[in-house]
C-alpha cells in the first residue's frame, strides 16, 4: 500500500510543478497532504463525516401455481407456496465507530431478493438483510424527497432505510368452495429504493472554539485521555477530537475540539468552518483567547462573527470566555482589557480545576462527596 502511495505522491508532486492549472494544483496539493497524513498517522487522519449512498431492498419472491401429486391421492388440490420476503437495508448506530468510513466502502447497497415458493405448500426463503453500521450522531436524509429520515443518537439504535418487498401468494391461498383448482399466483412486490445522504454530527456537551494555535488541543489533552496532535504551529488540528472529562466520582462530560477558526472562515478559508457542525449539538461553548493577542476584544468579536455566519443558533449558545496560555502572558502588554471568566494554562495546570468546576456548574452537574 505504501509503495503505491509513494508512486502517487511522486507523480502528483511532479505534475504540480509542471502544470499551470490552478484548479489542478489545488486538488493535487490537497491529495498530497492526505497521502502524507496517511504516511505519518495512518488511517486515523481519514475523518469522513459526509457521504451519499444508494440502497435497494430485495424484491419479494413470487408465489407459484402447483398441485399436489402423490400416489393414491387423486386431485390432491393446490399446494403452491408463498414467496419469501425480500431483504431489507438496516442502519445501526454504534459507539465502536467514530467516522463514516465504513459506509463509504460501497456506494450502492443491494439486499438479497426473496426466493420463490415451492410445491407442497413450502414458502420461499427470505432474502438476507444488510445492516450498515454508523457512528452515534449520524443523520440520514432522503436526497430525492429532501427530508430528514432519522437522527441516530443512541448506541444500538436501528432504523430500516429500505424495506424488503413482500413475497407473493401461491395458489393455495385462492382455493374456494367454488374454485377448488385455482391457477392464480401473485408475484412478489419490489423492495424500496432510496438515495440517501449520511451526515455525522458528533455528540458532545462542550465545544472548544478559538483561532488556530489557541491551545484547544493542549487543553483537551490536559483534561482527558484524548491524544490530539499538539504542535507549536497553527492548524495542527485537522480533524475533530473528542475527550471525556471526569467530574467527581461518577459523572463526566464530553468535550469536542475542532480545527481553529481562521479569519475569513465563512468564505471557506481554513478548516474550522466545515467542522463547526460538530459543535452544533453542544450545550456550552468554551471560547479560548490567547494571552498573546494584541487585541482581546477584536479577537473575540472575529470568532463570534464566524459562528454567527455559520449558524445563529450556534452563536447564541451559552459560553465561557477563557484566556489561554497564561504562562506566556506578557504583563506589560498593551492589549485592550476584556472581562474573562477564567485564566488558564494547560502546560502549568493553572486554572484547569476551576475550569472543570465552572463547566460542570454550567452543565448542571453536581460533584458527589467522597465517603
Amino acid at each position: 500500500m505504501y509503495g503505491l502511495q509513494a508512486v502517487r505522491l511522486f507523480w502528483l508532486s511532479s505534475s504540480v510543478v509542471k502544470t499551470s492549472n490552478i484548479v489542478f494544483q489545488t486538488a493535487a496539493i490537497s491529495l498530497i497532504l492526505e497521502i502524507v497524513a496517511v504516511f505519518l498517522f495512518g488511517n486515523e487522519m481519514r475523518f469522513i463525516d459526509e457521504t451519499e449512498i444508494k440502497v435497494k431492498a430485495g424484491r419479494g419472491g413470487n408465489g407459484i401455481v402447483s398441485f399436489h401429486r402423490a400416489a393414491f391421492i387423486p386431485k390432491g388440490g393446490p399446494d403452491g407456496g408463498d414467496g419469501g420476503n425480500g431483504g431489507s437495508i438496516i442502519i445501526k448506530a454504534t459507539s465502536q465507530l467514530s467516522t463514516l468510513e465504513e459506509a463509504t466502502l460501497r456506494r450502492i447497497y443491494n439486499a438479497e431478493n426473496g426466493h420463490p415458493g415451492q410445491g407442497n405448500k413450502k414458502s420461499g426463503r427470505k432474502g438476507k438483510s444488510i445492516t450498515l453500521r454508523v457512528p452515534i450522531g449520524t443523520l440520514i436524509r432522503d436526497v430525492n424527497e429532501d427530508c430528514l429520515l432519522v437522527d441516530l443518537t443512541e448506541d444500538g439504535q436501528e432504523f430500516v432505510l429500505a424495506k424488503g418487498g413482500r413475497g407473493g401468494k401461491g395458489n393455495q391461498n385462492f382455493a374456494t368452495s367454488r374454485n377448488r383448482t385455482p391457477r392464480k399466483a401473485v408475484d412478489g412486490k419490489p423492495g424500496e429504493e432510496r438515495h440517501l445522504k449520511l451526515e455525522l454530527k458528533l455528540l458532545a456537551d462542550v465545544g472548544l472554539v478559538g483561532r488556530p494555535n489557541a491551545g484547544k488541543s493542549t487543553l483537551l489533552a490536559a483534561l482527558s485521555r484524548a491524544k490530539p496532535l499538539v504542535a507549536d504551529f497553527p492548524f495542527s488540528t485537522l480533524i475533530p477530537n473528542l475527550g471525556v472529562i471526569p467530574y467527581g466520582i461518577y459523572q463526566r462530560f464530553v468535550m469536542a475540539d475542532i480545527p481553529g477558526l481562521a479569519e475569513g472562515a465563512r468564505d471557506g478559508k481554513g478548516l474550522g468552518r466545515q467542522f463547526l457542525k460538530h459543535i452544533e449539538r453542544t450545550r456550552l461553548l468554551v471560547v479560548l483567547i490567547e494571552s498573546q493577542e494584541e487585541d482581546y476584544r477584536r479577537a473575540y468579536e472575529r470568532l463570534m462573527d464566524e459562528l454567527d455566519g455559520f449558524s445563529e443558533e450556534l452563536a447564541e449558545l451559552p459560553r465561557l470566555i477563557v484566556k489561554s496560555k497564561s504562562d506566556l502572558e506578557n504583563i506589560e502588554s498593551t492589549a485592550e482589557t476584556m472581562q474573562f471568566d477564567l485564566k488558564i494554562s494547560s502546560v502549568s495546570g493553572e486554572g484547569l480545576n476551576d475550569l472543570v468546576d465552572l463547566i460542570a456548574d454550567k452543565l448542571g452537574l453536581i460533584k458527589e462527596a467522597r465517603v
